[in-house]
């Protein structure tokens, strides 16, 4: 931003501004009932099987067709069967604890992993999958592998005991040296496909301290392996001239390489030739630091928990040769190693990530889990049920394909290791290291939350909706999309003793208490507009966050209920003259508010300056900011509102593209695009400039198999996966959650602004280039004046004057007029100019915005020109300057 002035002996008249009317005396509200912390989760846990008890139990396994034995592995060598379920009774299965490594300290060695062949009701065959210090393995070169080995060997069932192994049946499949006690992975399951799959971590340490972790050479750390087991014809024998470690026992390999496992052939790897002499083909996906657990649904997909380093925890959705990004990426940020990360890399997006520390107290070691296809809890179906060692926190979330998706709340119970199922009903099950028994998830009945929105408090009468004292109504710029939803919107700080700290730019801070509320009704006949209600939302404001509570309408609309925790889909019936159309609805789960509502985001996402700087109905054609100013709740009255930005409206066709098409990612994106949200790779705050935002030609964090596509590709709306992604609904639709329907409008939008704006667009550098033939010769820089006509050369590029001409440029004028004088400027197309005033030019600290609505920034779609009319009847001098800024 940069200025021209001038230094006239005039006086100042500050035009009259549209008055307006005071808002309502602010009030307490005392007849919210919300709950002051979020509400108890209608879900809890309970010991399974009597309490059974066993020694570090961390997997749960049933063989293939059974639905009356549970097994059991015990990290200290053991497995046990629980037979008879209805009434059960644990015997040792099979016990190798004297050729297993225990673990120590809290270490990841000992027995990790079991799987039952598909054909084990004919084979009798097993695979566990363990860590010993008695194996030995021989590199080309002759030398001895010694110490830890993380082993996958195949075991027999007794010939003559079901509930017996025989432990002499031992038939050695792998065996890889391990320099580390910790990321060993050790999951194994069985494919659709008859194929085992086996996880390996990056062998332990820091930050990826072996360099195991981005590579398909030498090793098998770090990812995922597919393997056949049954040897089947056609599939390959592995290579035999790697240089060193995961040798097969004895010389012989007794597993197969499935002709089509992603790396088969593969040349090269992150962009960069390989070595094919090292590859190994085994893997099928990789970059994962340590998958301790993963599973398939009834579908095939395959999710799998990957623990984090410092920072995140992230659950993945596995696809065949998916790079996950350790240690380049962790969770949805850079990772240790993030400064090598060549320029072929591409990691996959995980679909659930959180963040350590006490300030989210989510955890730090997930530990994956499983898809609830059970039928005792309807309302769970379908959902992803996973936990956090460290936390005990049991979460649930919605899969969306690979998209990433929130989660919510099920039950907290310390200790949980590993999930499974009861195979008699599909109970998600869980082990617990900590008490050394097996869990089951269950409900609880003791829920806090206002059953009915009557309960809520905070509507005086229902059929109006006209709220309770203390419940304010506010109108926002430019809504979030909502497949088409009517809304209206209230809040309330019920004490008046607190306040909300205002900020110009930024998300403001609320005091614990605040509630927001939105309703939705939704129109079910296009041509008489009859409109139906659905539902009210609430968003809670308590001292570690927020919460949020939906209430469905009944019919006919007497009242609305809570729904359940996990949220609620129904089809609803659109009447388009005469032809029916079913709609997608979905009603929010709990977890699913927490997704968007963040308090990286502020918690309430429209409640911001941006959003609530205009004139509404609601206080009679008055400002918001300045009726909530002067009615009191702020820390602080809000001054100067003609300085203060608004978002434009899509439709608004006076605003430039950019603008409009900022404002619009800012009302729909930026509460996970932005840094420290869920997705890192653009920033989506309109107070950051395009500039800064990494949107025009950025790298996306994923860019969906096409290594051409951007986030925002100037000029091809079909690289730009902003504007692919908010065109599609299913898998990788934008937003990800709560829309069945694509807003045409704002794709169409989005789409103008890249093939008609972007089309020429320059950034700084290019322009410099374009205009000195350098972008780093004596004179170039934003900051320079290469022609010294007193503008600078980013105040040339933003204005569209010549950099190389002391004749051409950008300023302000001023003339003579009846009496007065005019001071004139041209605003250009898509850019503000801010008109300020000093009496005393220094310091800086004396120039202040004139106060006048023209002075508000806007950015408009045409040049325009802008006046001042000062009054000459004073010879004390005043100072203007403009500033000139772009989107």
């Amino acid at each position: 931003m940069f200025c021209r002035r001038f230094n006239y002996g005039l006086s100042l008249i500050i035009l009259a501004l549209t008055g307006y009317a005071d808002a309502a005396a602010r009030v307490p509200n005392t007849t919210l009932t919300l709950p002051a912390t979020p509400p108890q989760s209608g879900f809890g846990t309970a010991p399974a099987f009597g309490g059974l008890s066993f020694t570090y139990p961390v997997a749960i396994v049933t063989p293939p067709g059974e639905t009356n034995r549970l097994f059991v592995v015990e990290q200290y060598g053991t497995i046990s069967v629980i037979s008879n379920l209805a009434a059960p009774t644990r015997t040792v299965f099979l016990d190798i604890s004297s050729r297993v490594t225990p673990p120590v300290a809290d270490n990841e060695l000992g027995m990790l992993g079991l799987a039952f062949h598909p054909n084990y009701a004919s084979n009798g065959w097993f695979y566990v999958y363990y860590t010993s210090t008695s194996i030995r393995t021989t590199n080309l070169n002759g030398s001895l592998n010694t110490g830890y080995h993380e082993c996958l060997s195949r075991f027999t069932v007794s010939a003559t005991n079901p509930n017996v192994a025989n432990a002499n049946s031992e038939l050695r499949v792998l065996a890889m040296p391990d320099d580390g006690v910790n990321h060993n992975g050790g999951c194994l399951q069985f494919g659709a496909d008859g194929y085992l799959y086996v996880s390996t971590g990056d062998e332990g340490g820091q930050d990826d301290q072996f360099n195991n972790s981005q590579r398909i050479t030498n090793d098998f750390w770090s990812g995922i392996l597919r393997l056949d087991l049954d040897l089947k014809p056609g599939n390959l024998l592995p290579k035999t001239n790697a240089a060193h470690r995961f040798e097969g026992w004895g010389g012989a390999f007794n597993y197969r390489i499935p002709t089509n496992n992603p790396f088969v052939g593969a040349t090269n790897f992150n962009g960069s030739a390989i070595n094919t002499n090292l590859l190994r083909q085994e893997f099928w996906a990789v970059g994962l630091r340590n998958p301790w657990r993963f599973s398939f649904d009834t579908n095939g997909t395959l999710y799998v928990g990957d623990v984090g380093g410092n920072l995140w925890e992230e659950v993945n959705v596995v696809v065949p040769g998916g790079n996950y990004g350790w240690a380049y990426t962790e969770g949805l940020v850079a990772g240790p190693k993030a400064a090598q990360a060549p320029s072929g890399f591409s990691a996959r997006t995980p679909i659930i990530t959180y963040a350590h520390g006490t300030a989210t107290n989510q955890g730090s070691a997930v530990i994956g889990g499983v898809v609830y296809r059970g039928t005792r809890f309807p309302s769970l179906d379908g959902k992803y049920i996973f936990g956090d060692y460290a936390s005990g926190r049991i979460w649930y979330a919605q899969p969306n394909g690979t998209n990433a998706v929130p989660f919510g709340l099920l039950a907290t119970d310390a200790g949980v290791s590993s999930f499974g199922f009861d195979p008699r009903n599909g109970d998600v099950l869980f082990t617990d290291v900590t008490e050394g028994i097996l869990k089951r998830l269950t409900t609880a009945t003791n829920l806090t939350a206002p059953p009915t929105l009557a309960d809520t408090g905070a509507f005086a009468d229902l059929a109006s909706l006209t709220p309770n004292l203390g419940v304010q109504p506010y109108e926002l710029n430019l809504p979030f999309w909502s497949d088409n939803a009517i809304k209206s919107r209230w809040f309330s700080v019920p004490d008046t003793n607190l306040f909300i700290n205002f900020n110009a730019e930024n998300v403001w801070q609320f005091p614990a208490g605040t509630v927001w509320i939105k309703h939705f009704d939704f129109e079910t006949n296009t041509v008489t507009h009859e409109a139906r209600r659905l539902e009210t939302r609430f968003i809670v404001r308590y001292t570690n966050g927020v919460y949020g509570l939906t209430y469905r309408w009944t019919t006919p609309p007497t009242n609305a209920l809570l729904i359940a925790e996990e949220g609620l889909d129904e089809a609803l019936l659109v009447d388009e003259g005469g032809t029916m159309r079913t709609q997608q609805w979905h009603y929010p789960g709990r977890g699913e508010c927490l997704t968007c509502h963040s308090m990286n985001a502020g918690g309430s996402l429209g409640f911001d300056t941006f959003q609530l700087n205009r004139a509404t109905t609601n206080y009679a054609g008055a400002n918001q900011l300045q009726a909530f100013s002067d009615a009191g709740y702020f820390t602080a009255p809000v001054s100067n509102l003609n300085s203060l930005r608004a978002l434009a409206h899509i439709t608004n066709e006076t605003a430039s593209l950019e603008w409009r098409a900022r404002s619009y990612l800012k009302a729909n994106c930026s509460f996970c695009h932005q840094p420290g949200g869920l997705i890192t790779s653009w920033d989506g705050r309109i107070s950051t400039p395009t500039r800064n935002a990494n949107l025009i030609n950025g790298i996306p964090f994923n860019n969906f198999g096409n290594t051409n596509n951007r986030i925002i590709a100037p000029g091809i709306t079909n690289l730009s996966l902003i504007h692919q992604r908010m065109s599609t609904r299913g898998a990788g639709q934008m937003p990800p959650l709560a829309s069945a329907l694509v807003d045409t409008n704002g794709a169409n939008l989005i789409a103008r602004w890249i093939s008609t704006d972007l089309t020429n667009f320059q950034t700084y550098a290019a322009w410099q280039l374009q205009q000195f033939g350098s972008t780093n010769a004596l004179g170039t820089g934003e900051l320079e004046d290469y022609d010294n006509d007193s503008a600078k050369n980013y105040l040339e590029y933003l204005t569209g004057t010549d950099p190389l001409s002391p004749a051409s440029g950008w300023g302000l004028a001023a003339a003579p007029s009846n009496g007065a004088a005019i001071i004139s400027w041209t605003q250009p197309a898509n850019r503000a100019v801010e008109l300020q005033q000093s009496f005393d030019p220094l310091p800086a600290a004396n120039w202040t915005p004139v106060s006048a609505a023209f002075n508000q920034p806007f950015y408009p779609a045409s040049n325009r020109v802008q006046q001042l009319i000062i009054s000459t009847n004073t010879a004390d001098p005043i100072f203007f300057r403009a500033r000139v800024s772009e989107p």
